[in-house]
């Protein structure tokens, strides 16, 4: 039996383990990582197949997740998590990669098709909607020659990390920022 409660829910999309650290497709962890780390927090739970914790300010209580299916099956961590904890869709953030989006752009956009992105596409078909906040972080188009598959899944060079680090840390503080009040349509306005 699940959890009744007005809570909040912000899950980072990426693939576990090691091999897959530092890829563009794991750029949703990433913006997790940031935010643990801004609030001194740490992951500390497991459940559904994801690792995660509570993170509370005031009266406010939200889980942050980080899903360990594979990218594509993200829903499958996603709405066993909303279930349990009661969340509904306008109380959930998706922070995931974007092909379309230059390098380092950060884009807050409400509802949507999934652009190609295969976990967005697995939580549009579970949840039977498009109707949810995601924060979109620009990986960019990979270069000639290169197939999209061996682009998302490759790391990110020193030059590439360099410009985007601070547009983590930026992601990182419009969740803050939505976990503190403002909605999505100001953050929205704020960060677009």
């Amino acid at each position: 039996m699940g959890v009744k409660d007005d809570m909040k829910l912000i899950i980072g999309l990426g693939n576990p383990g090691e091999r897959y650290a530092g890829t563009r497709h794991n750029i949703g962890f990433e913006v997790i990582d940031d935010f643990l780390a801004m609030h001194d927090l740490t992951m500390t739970d497991q459940k559904f197949q994801s690792d995660y914790t509570i993170y509370r300010h005031g009266g406010e209580r939200a889980i942050i997740m980080k899903p360990y299916t594979y990218m594509n099956l993200s829903g499958e961590a996603l709405l066993p998590m909303m279930s349990y904890f009661g969340v509904g869709m306008e109380d959930i953030v998706i922070i995931h990669d974007d092909l379309d989006l230059p390098l380092g752009k950060v884009r807050l956009r409400y509802r949507g098709s999934s652009g190609g992105q295969r976990g967005v596409q697995n939580i549009i078909d579970l949840l039977g909607s498009n109707e949810f906040n995601r924060i979109k972080m620009g990986i960019g188009r990979p270069a000639p020659g290169w197939k999209v598959t061996d682009h998302v899944l490759a790391p990110f060079n020193s030059q590439e990390r360099e410009l985007l680090q601070p547009e983590i840390h930026r992601a990182a503080n419009a969740v803050t920022d939505w976990l503190n009040g403002t909605t999505f349509n100001q953050l929205m306005n704020q960060y677009n």
